[in-house]
């Protein structure tokens, strides 16, 4: 098929990324159309600090300015259903869901796909550093993106080979320098606009400030892998595996400080340990994941040497998977792994192609606390 004949609608999300990958794609000769979607009806109330009005009004200034169509797509109550209420129930639960993973999974390549399919276009464009690689034989193949300091493959880890096969990473070939320049040379609105840090619709909020407008604070106990007593917390789901401030614990006599190593769901008691690299509860290398996904055609039935991404900007390092039943597997690290956490992501990797993802359930030595 022609670019011509193809109708791409591009996300556009009011920064710089989004904004080039309109540009680049009408410059290829699509048809192309751009959408803005709005996720935080009351974002004014409860975050404050959100920049989602501006985002909203750069997002038109950029359509205006390239000179293609633009709408506004409102899916505040499917992203509260399937991304905000997820992760507040996983925090609620003691682990620490990715929403960032679950938003391009569920809401980006997910609804909005559906309503870009269902609207005539052929494709959905976003501005992600990677790149969709189609082989000799017709295969669709994710990869890193150009750019390593920039590739954000890790969160696209949890889409399906059905969403791939309509995405299009125009970013994916170039440096962020590059996109820079582009939009400079161009006099896009967004030329000079930082990037957004942070999860997707927090802005600059934290997240225990946000979490604590849906859970309320439960008060317990602050205890030593040995057990002992140290202090009291305000709730569980205000601390992660391998957090160091803000804990409320002092240094020993030693100036050595504490480290949350895990979370007794069942007594309600956070567990600290002093940082140590032969410390169980915080370092491993093998680990358990459930709910596998794999973006291409891949099915792994025996034990398989690969690469993977404990956490965004990881570097890849080796692991061994061995499959251990429908969708999990037991990973092996040749090094060592701090405070990996249950409700994380880690994204597998053949070389540079990411090939699926799944999701920390227990490390498989130590770390009985984890089990709750």
């Amino acid at each position: 098929m022609s670019p011509l004949r193809e109708k791409i609608l591009v996300a556009l999300s009011g920064g710089v990324d989004s904004a080039v990958s309109a540009l680049l794609l009408l410059e290829q000769g699509y048809e192309i159309e751009s959408v803005y979607v709005k996720t935080w009806e009351h974002e004014d109330d409860l975050l404050g600090d959100c920049p989602g009005a501006q985002d909203l009004k750069d997002a038109r200034a950029v359509a205006e300015k390239i000179k293609i169509p633009f709408r506004i797509l409102n899916l505040t109550n499917f992203y509260q259903t399937n991304v905000v209420e997820p992760m507040v129930q996983g925090y609620a639960d003691g682990i620490t869901p990715n929403p960032d993973v679950l938003c391009n999974r569920e809401m980006k390549f997910g609804a909005l796909l559906d309503y870009a399919l269902s609207e005539g276009f052929s494709f959905l464009a976003t501005g992600h550093y990677c790149q969709r690689l189609v082989t000799p034989t017709g295969e669709i193949e994710l990869w890193e993106g150009k750019d390593k300091n920039k590739d954000q493959s890790y969160f696209l880890s949890r889409i399906t080979p059905y969403q791939l096969l309509h995405a299009k990473f125009p970013l994916g070939g170039i440096e962020k320098s590059e996109v820079r320049r582009i939009a400079i040379e161009h006099d896009l609105p967004v030329a000079s606009k930082k990037d957004s840090q942070g999860i997707c619709f927090l802005g600059k909020v934290k997240v225990p400030e946000f979490l604590s407008n849906f859970i309320e604070d439960q008060p317990g106990e602050i205890v030593t892998v040995k057990g002992e007593i140290v202090g009291k917390h305000l709730g569980l789901h205000r601390y992660t595996l391998g957090q160091r401030r803000g804990i409320g614990v002092p240094s020993n006599t030693d100036h050595q400080n504490y480290v949350v190593t895990g979370k007794d769901q069942v007594e309600n008691r956070l567990i600290v340990a002093f940082e140590n690299p032969h410390e169980p509860t915080l370092w491993g290398k093998i680990f358990e994941v459930s709910s596998l996904s794999f973006i291409s055609d891949i099915e792994i039935t025996e034990l398989s040497t690969l690469l993977a991404k404990a956490r965004y900007r990881d570097p890849s390092t080796p692991i061994t998977l061995v499959p251990k039943g429908k969708q999990s597997a037991e990973i092996r690290f040749i090094e060592q792994q701090r405070a990996l956490t249950p409700g994380q992501v880690l994204a597998i990797y053949r070389g540079e192609q990411l090939i699926g993802s799944g999701i920390y359930s227990l490390q498989a030595e130590g770390r009985a606390s984890l089990s709750a």
